[in-house]
């Protein structure tokens, strides 16, 4: 396979705080010669372990965005041992878009992997962190959120595997992360996801959403900034034991879990995000916009479990998922 056409303009093996780009060319109509320029911090202090911090897979997600630009502005070499990458908008045409997908060419991260360096620009994206970014790293976090269509309970996440002991250690880091919730996630589409090229990598991994609905609060960005520390202690790379939350157990085991629309039309929800459902209670309703006199038509809970996640906006299509149920484990 050729090489990636995106050059770093930060040495990963240097000691000190660097902060550079990621240097994609990309011709186009304003720039004959430019390039897509991705902010990208190395803090680095001798040998030790190496995380791999992420945010803006997805442009409209900004509270892993927010955490990872302060902390690139904050962490120095004297704290930590080892070396943390940064990466806050992994797909920075889509955060300076405010799209979940790339302006362009319409492609989502983290349904690209894992990659093509001779593809479009999201797949050389995905193809230089498949091949150049994992493998320097022993633990990879990427901070998610709902963006503009979701709302979700915060959590960390990771997945079953056939590997108990790797599954373990994965579930470890998520936990250690200290979102209110830990969940063991069944994912739509594994095999492209930026999640399934590290763990089959061999590293850690962990995901998160923390809320959505196209924006921040005060607490989503404390809870990331939080998480994020966390991650970096329980990996040996700052000092102390990662702060102790309590965090309830979930597990979204399949497909049937996300509940999908075969309706068009406004959205009114019969629970709220948070609540726990029995099998066959009324999850929302679907109103017809086309005429008045119809009734509308109802969703019901498949099992029982805990609403984590909803639609944000009230007009929903054929095709839309507006709900997520997770179950204890």
């Amino acid at each position: 396979m050729q090489d990636s056409p995106i050059t770093a303009t930060v040495d990963f093996d240097r000691d000190g705080v660097q902060h550079g780009f990621l240097k994609l060319p990309h011709s186009h109509d304003g720039s004959a010669w430019g390039n897509v320029m991705i902010p990208i911090t190395v803090v680095r202090n001798g040998e030790g372990p190496t995380a791999l911090l992420s945010g803006g897979n997805h442009g409209d997600e900004y509270e892993g965005i927010t955490a990872l630009l302060k902390l690139a502005n904050r962490l120095q070499p004297e704290q930590i041992t080892g070396r943390v990458i940064i990466v806050p908008m992994l797909n920075h045409p889509a955060v300076l878009n405010g799209s979940r997908t790339s302006p362009l060419d319409g492609g989502n991260l983290n349904r690209a992997f894992p990659g093509n360096p001779a593809g479009n620009l999201t797949e050389k994206i995905a193809d230089y962190l498949t091949r150049y970014l994992v493998p320097l790293c022993d633990l990879a976090l990427d901070i998610h959120s709902g963006g503009r269509t979701l709302d979700l309970l915060p959590f960390a996440a990771t997945h079953r595997m056939a590997d108990r002991e790797f599954e373990a250690r994965c579930l470890a880091a998520a936990t250690a992360f200290g979102a209110p919730y830990t969940l063991f996630m069944a994912e739509l589409e594994g095999d492209v996801l930026y999640d399934s090229v590290v763990e089959a990598g061999g590293k850690v991994f962990v995901s998160t959403e923390l809320r959505g609905g196209g924006t921040t609060t005060p607490e989503t960005v404390a809870l990331a900034e939080r998480g994020v520390d966390n991650l970096l202690r329980f990996a040996g790379i700052l000092p102390g034991d990662p702060e102790v939350v309590a965090s309830q157990a979930l597990e979204i085991p399949g497909s049937e879990y996300y509940r999908v629309s075969e309706h068009r039309g406004l959205l009114e929800f019969a629970v709220a995000l948070g609540d726990a459902v029995r099998a066959g209670d009324v999850l929302a309703r679907v109103h017809s916009l086309e005429r008045t006199g119809e009734a509308p038509v109802e969703y019901y809970a498949p099992c029982d479990g805990l609403l984590i996640g909803r639609r944000h906006p009230a007009l929903v299509n054929v095709g839309d998922t507006f709900a997520v149920l997770a179950v204890p484990r």
